[in-house]
């Protein structure tokens, strides 16, 4: 198994039967498909274009691939997905990812560099913001690389709230901000990672969680 794969297999883990989840464009797609279509046959997808209860018979292309509509138990107008559900606190999980993400689990996806001259100038928030606000916790996807995980983002695109639970799946550990925490904490390593490798990648001084245990990623895309 690639890292690619093992980092989409343990973040389909961490998704439930009967959970409601908002799925952002890109590899969560893919990760909700590979869980739905394995251990959680009820979840419930939901995507931002509008698709309720989406069935895709194949890893979607963009939150308005045509597959997400295809088998979907209901289409809504956007306007109606963030009033009814992701503001009426109906999501359970924002599954997202970003281009940076800091000790506090603060995502970017607006600009690396200064906002009025950047090196790059990225895709935008989105519906991001409103989603990780509203929702119960923020599942996100990032690989561990030094350039992702700075100490303070460039840009403030979206912000969990205190009370929401973070989990930050990468290709080689998972970070975690309990709810009510403060920093995000190492709380699973992968096996053959070691502490040190994470240390090293990571631009604050990380904490390792008390509950810090080994996590064995099984399977794969395919299996």
């Amino acid at each position: 198994m690639n890292s690619r794969d093992r980092m989409l297999t343990a973040a389909a883990g961490f998704l439930g039967n009967n959970e409601t989840v908002l799925v952002g464009v890109g590899m969560p797609g893919q990760a909700a498909t590979l869980a739905q279509g394995s251990h959680a046959p009820e979840l419930t997808l939901v995507y931002e274009s509008g698709a309720i209860g989406s069935r895709p018979a194949r890893p979607p292309l963009s939150i308005g691939d045509p597959t997400l509509f295809a088998g979907a138990l209901q289409s809504l107008s956007v306007a109606d997905v963030f009033t009814f559900l992701i503001e009426g606190g109906r999501i359970d999980t924002a599954f997202v990812g970003a281009a940076e993400i800091d000790r506090l689990g603060r995502l970017n996806s607006t600009v690396i560099g200064p906002y009025e001259s950047p090196k790059v100038r990225l895709p935008g928030s989105g519906g991001a913001c409103e989603i990780v606000q509203y929702a119960k916790r923020s599942l996100l996807l990032s690989p561990l690389q030094e350039r992702r995980f700075p100490a303070e983002v460039n840009f403030v695109t979206s912000a969990p709230p205190e009370r929401a639970e973070i989990l930050i799946v990468t290709d080689q550990c998972v970070l975690r901000r309990a709810p009510g925490g403060d920093e995000v904490e190492l709380w699973r390593l992968y096996e053959g990672v070691e502490v040190a490798d994470v240390d090293a990648v990571v631009g604050w001084p990380l904490r390792t969680s008390p509950e810090l245990e080994r996590m064995e990623v099984g399977g794969g895309i395919d299996d």
